[in-house]
């Protein structure tokens, strides 16, 4: 599967599915920032986050966790919490507690790119306690947590 995500597309399929995820997604800036060959998928957006979290290699294995890799579900909503629906996208940020220090530093959590900054702020801040009813799941990679 890796392979068949990943390989080169013919130009009209890839702008096929460049449209067909931007519209689905609503996240230009992340699909501008994978590689043009390919659409975006789990695949990808996995890498995306592997690569963004590769100095703390741990948020990647909570993303893994929260929501494997996703954002947006297949009719291009952002994904909500299955438990809280207050639980936003990729990282699961919940907007009733951070929704507005989010917004106070200019990210939108609605978006890849604004939930993972968001989430890497949070760590910065609080550690991996904000994920901590999702730590059964990742809590064996503590170690990665330090770089």
């Amino acid at each position: 599967m890796l392979a068949s995500a990943l390989s080169p597309m013919t130009t009209k399929a890839v702008a096929d599915a460049k449209v067909a995820t931007v519209t689905a997604a609503q996240a230009t800036t992340t699909v501008e920032a994978l590689a043009a060959d390919h659409p975006l998928t789990t695949v990808s957006v996995e890498a995306y986050v592997r690569d963004y979290f590769k100095d703390i290699p741990l948020l990647a294995e909570i993303s893994k966790c929260e929501s494997t890799f996703r954002q947006f579900d297949s009719n291009g909503r952002v994904i909500r919490g299955r438990v809280n629906s207050d639980d936003i996208g990729i990282m699961q940020i919940n907007k009733y507690y951070h929704e507005e220090d989010a917004v106070k530093l200019g990210l939108d959590i609605y978006t890849i790119d604004g939930n993972l900054k968001y989430a890497r702020w949070l760590f910065n801040k609080y550690g991996s306690d904000p994920w901590v009813h999702s730590s059964p799941c990742w809590n064996k990679y503590i170690h990665l947590a330090v770089n």
